[in-house]
Parts: C-alpha cells; sequence; structure tokens
C-alpha cells in the first residue's frame, strides 16, 4: 500500500521569486484578525502547508519580531522573505503585505468622512466597535496560546498586564524586564524558557522545510560590517531624504511634517505590535495634534479590522482623517490633502520596519540555536501577551462607557461584545463574520430605536 507521509520525507522543490510574489500578493489581500490571525495564516500556510521554514525557525523569527518595535506580522513575512530570496525578497513580502490595505483603507476613509455621519453607516460602526474589543481580547488568548507554555511565562505577562493597568509603566520598561527576566531564566531554570516548547511532536508532522532545524544560514543573511554600513547609509538616505522634502516644501510645523516626525517616533519607541502601539498613536493623534477624535479613532479601528493587512495600518486612518482635518491643502482639495498625509504617514511607519529586519535579521540567525539569545525573547512575547490585554481593557472602557463611568452603560454594545466573544472562543468564527454580523445588529438597533421611541 501506498505511503501517503511519502511526501513529506523530503523537503518540497526550491520556491522561484515569481511563486514567492504571488504568494505575498496573495497575502496581502487574505490577511485579515490583526496580528495574531496574520501569524496564524503565515504558520499554517508556511509551516504547515507549504514547509518553506521549520516550526522552530518560524518562532524565532516571530519572537524577534515581537522584541522589535512595529507591526509584528508584516516584520515577519518580510523576515521570511529575506530569508527566502534576499532583500528583494524581503522589499516584496513586506511591500505586497502592505499595499493592498493601503489603497482599501484610503477608499474607506475617504466614505467615512463623507458618509459617516448618514444614520446607516454610524449604526453599522456601533455594532462593530463591541466586536473589535472581542477580536483584540481573541488575539491575546491566539498568541498566549502559543507564547505561555508554563507558569513562568504566564507569571510575566501577568506582571506586564498589573504593570501597565495599574502602575502605567512605559512599555519599553516592561519589555527590559522581561528580557532580563529571561536571560536569568534561560542559565537557572531553561527548560521553562526554550523556544518552541510543546511544538516538537508538531515539528515532526510538517516533514523536512525548505528552512528547516539545521539548514545553515545562507550567505545573505551572515554578519557582516559592510553589510551594516550599507544598510545604515540606505536607511539615512531613505528617512533623511523624506524629512528634508517636508520640511524644505511645507516647514517643520506644518501637519505633514509633524505626522512623518510623530510617526517615526511612534515606529521606533512603541514596542510589542500593532496592539501596543495604538495606545500610544491615540495620544498623539487625539490628545496631542488633534488630528481626529477618540470615537473616529475607535471607527478607525473597527475599519482597519475589515481590511486585509496589518492592523497598525489604522495609522493610514489617522494620516487621512488628520489631513482631512487641518485642510492641508485647502478645503476644496480635501481628498488631495488627505490621501498625501495618508502616504506619508504610512510610509513613516513602515520604513523602521524594514531597515530592523535587514540590520538585524543576520544576528538573529546566528542565534537560533542558543537559549541564551531566545530565551530573553521568550520571556518578551509573554510580557506582550499582558499588554494585549490591556489594551483590551482599554477599547472595552471606550465602548461600554463612551462618555466616561459617570454616563450611561451602553447594554447592547456589551450583548454584542459577549456575542463577539462566544462566536470567536466557542463556535471558532472567523473574524469577517464576526464584525458583519455585529455591523448589522448595529445597523438595525440605529434604524429601528427611533421607531420604538417615537
Amino acid at each position: 500500500m501506498k505511503n501517503t507521509r511519502e511526501p513529506a520525507s523530503a523537503p518540497p522543490s526550491p520556491v522561484s521569486f515569481t511563486e514567492a510574489l504571488r504568494y505575498w500578493l496573495k497575502l496581502g489581500f487574505i490577511s485579515f484578525g490583526g496580528p495574531a490571525g496574520q501569524i496564524a495564516i503565515m504558520h499554517q500556510d508556511l509551516v504547515q502547508n507549504r514547509r518553506w521554514i521549520s516550526e522552530r525557525r518560524f518562532l524565532h523569527a516571530l519572537n524577534y519580531c515581537m522584541l522589535l518595535p512595529g507591526p509584528e506580522a508584516t516584520q515577519l513575512a518580510t523576515y521570511i522573505g529575506w530569508m527566502m530570496h534576499k532583500t528583494r525578497g524581503g522589499i516584496a513580502a513586506g511591500v505586497l503585505f502592505v499595499l493592498p490595505s493601503l489603497f482599501i483603507l484610503i477608499g474607506l476613509s475617504w466614505i467615512y468622512m463623507t458618509y459617516g455621519q448618514v444614520p446607516a453607516v454610524a449604526g453599522f460602526l456601533y455594532g462593530i466597535k463591541p466586536a473589535v474589543t472581542a477580536i483584540v481580547v481573541f488575539a491575546a488568548y491566539r498568541i498566549g496560546s502559543r507564547a505561555l507554555k508554563n507558569a513562568a511565562l504566564w507569571s510575566i505577562a501577568a506582571i506586564a498586564f498589573i504593570a501597565i493597568f495599574a502602575l502605567k509603566l512605559p512599555f519599553p520598561y516592561i519589555v527590559l524586564a522581561a528580557g532580563v527576566a529571561g536571560y536569568l531564566g534561560g542559565r537557572y531554570a531553561p527548560e521553562q524558557f526554550a523556544i518552541g516548547g510543546g511544538h516538537a511532536a508538531a515539528d515532526t508532522s510538517y516533514g523536512p522545510a525548505l528552512i528547516d532545524d539545521s539548514t545553515p544560514t545562507p550567505p545573505h543573511a551572515k554578519f557582516s560590517w559592510a553589510r551594516v554600513g550599507r544598510v545604515c547609509a540606505c536607511a539615512a538616505v531613505l528617512w533623511c531624504g523624506a524629512m528634508a522634502l517636508l520640511y524644505t516644501r511645507y516647514g517643520w510645523d506644518a501637519t505633514l511634517t509633524q505626522m512623518g516626525w510623530f510617526f517615526t517616533k511612534a515606529a521606533l519607541l512603541t514596542f510589542g505590535g500593532a496592539y501596543a502601539v495604538l495606545p500610544y498613536v491615540y495620544q498623539g493623534g487625539v490628545e496631542q495634534f488633534q488630528w481626529l477624535t477618540a470615537t473616529q479613532m475607535i471607527d478607525g479601528l473597527a475599519l482597519g479590522e475589515t481590511t486585509p493587512g496589518p492592523l497598525i495600518m489604522v495609522v493610514t486612518f489617522v494620516g487621512f482623517v488628520g489631513g482631512w482635518t487641518k485642510e492641508i491643502f485647502g478645503p476644496h482639495h480635501l481628498f488631495t490633502g488627505a490621501t498625501l498625509a495618508a502616504l506619508v504617514v504610512t510610509y513613516f511607519t513602515f520604513l523602521p520596519s524594514f531597515i530592523f529586519i535587514f540590520l538585524g535579521g543576520p544576528l538573529i540567525e546566528s542565534t537560533h540555536g542558543n537559549l541564551k539569545f531566545t530565551a530573553p525573547l521568550s520571556a518578551i512575547t509573554a510580557a506582550v501577551v499582558g499588554v494585549i490585554l490591556n489594551l483590551a481593557v482599554f477599547f472595552a472602557y471606550h465602548v461600554l462607557w463612551p462618555q466616561g463611568f459617570s454616563e450611561n452603560f451602553e447594554w447592547l454594545a456589551a450583548l454584542l461584545g459577549a456575542a463577539a466573544c462566544i462566536a470567536l472562543f466557542r463556535f471558532k468564527a472567523g473574524i469577517i463574520p464576526v464584525i458583519v454580523a455585529c455591523g448589522a445588529a448595529g445597523l438595525v438597533y440605529t434604524l429601528v430605536k427611533p421607531l420604538l421611541s417615537a
């Protein structure tokens, strides 16, 4: 009888750059569900089905991307593309992962600013908001189920949540503390901090991968000071050139220039991926610069959840609304100014992600079998779970008490959020059906409410 497992006894055939391009473009259109959903899609496609990369190498790259500031799913795609097809592969993977959602969000942002006060649109957004809160909770669960393999890592996640929720400690300090804890844990309790714990059995079921556990680091991914110099020079040209253009054309205090500077800081100073960066963007975009309101920020996150691509693409919405609100090209060119602002924000948000991968990737590749380097990454990933849970609490407050604790509690929003949680956790429903169902319920409620009160 033929052995049906025989094809998995050898690595798959080498993947051409054209074939990889087709996959990364497809991923850009199907990558719904925020970071957790996108990472799950890549894991299923690239580790289980296509076997382009092994489980342990995938998790090692993921933990590095979790450590970096910026969108971890985009960085993970860039990392894998770079490993497979050098710099052009990394650029292609990262750009195609983002490009579809960029154009979709610009279109949705225009609809929102033009027709957002229409009752039907407002009602749909009302229903989406509690669904978004449930999705963030689900994201914490999905990442936690993969990262929190024992009591030590669970404890780190819990401490991280308390530190950011109750003590209001900055996330970089939490990352640093988790890294130190992981380093010490790797020395004194190495079995608690080994990457891939609990995945050994899964590794054997997938079969050998193109980039397997024992695959040597390819020449282009090896560290060299000359390569560091080239990457730094390119980064300086790309960032300084863009900032110089904005400064000379519009001045330092102009909205576009300030957006470029603020989102550069957001990309460099905020850790833990999209969910961790959102409170910082909220603070700057809503409170400091007043590019948009708190309600618009949550609406933007709702739109971001309904589109493919990384969740941090909500910054495209922030840029579009800010450019529209500030009328940077005058009241007669709102769409043009808003679109340019969206492009500026997106560029400065994602540029550091590519630089981090091309600059740090060779160092990380040299450590994938070294526990003293992987243990801190495991601990940092655990801390990120606590931060994501904190963000869920942040959103729940604004959805259930939009006017503050002293005002009315939104019972319908609570019921929709509970229903979304049941659908996600109990029935394994997809992200998009949950969002559409909650949005439809909000739409019906908004249209029927005036009739009931009449």
